[in-house]
């Protein structure tokens, strides 16, 4: 029967993987305390980073219906459970990991969908959430001048048609 510490624990994960946009896993091992508070601050506001137990976290991964990351789940373990833009927490990662090469990302989970350390590092690559907003409405925005000036350029071009035809049956009025 499971102890009640344990299962305290695994309610928790669970939480945190159900209320979670991502979650990465990765080893930490050969960092010092200093080294993952720095990384935890690398992180951003919106995500978490918690060294846990193989086997609770997977029985709470499996829980919450993730069961793609149990091979993952080997070694020295810590997941950063993302809740705001996960781009800001892969770049997070990512950058900690070029400094320290001691952290080794293993994979995580991004709605639902399982990743491999390259993709979270293509992850990282995107530009932030604001950043990728801001150029769609500019986008939006664009194609909206271009249809004013379609919409606007056919009543124009129908007068200018109109004006001709006038000036032809004129010409050709006058001419008889």
């Amino acid at each position: 029967m499971a102890r009640p510490d344990k299962a305290a624990a695994v309610a928790e994960l669970t939480d945190k993987f159900r209320n979670s946009s991502a979650a990465v896993l990765t080893e930490y091992r050969g960092l010092t305390v200093a080294q993952l508070k720095t990384l935890r601050r690398s992180l951003g506001e919106n995500a978490s980073y918690a060294v846990v137990k193989n086997t609770l976290t997977k029985i709470a991964a499996n829980e919450a219906g993730i069961n793609t990351l149990d091979d993952l789940f080997n070694g020295p373990t810590a997941v950063a459970f993302v809740t705001g833009d996960p781009v800001e927490s892969a770049k997070g990662l990512r950058d900690f990991a070029k400094e320290n090469p001691n952290l080794v990302i293993k994979g995580g989970v991004l709605d639902g969908k399982a990743l491999s350390a390259d993709e979270i590092k293509k992850l990282a690559d995107l530009e932030s959430r604001e950043v990728l907003l801001a150029k769609l409405a500019g986008a939006m925005k664009a194609k909206q001048g271009q249809a004013a000036a379609v919409f606007q350029a056919l009543p124009s071009k129908l007068v200018r048609t109109v004006d001709a035809l006038r000036a032809k049956q004129a010409e050709q009025g006058g001419a008889e």
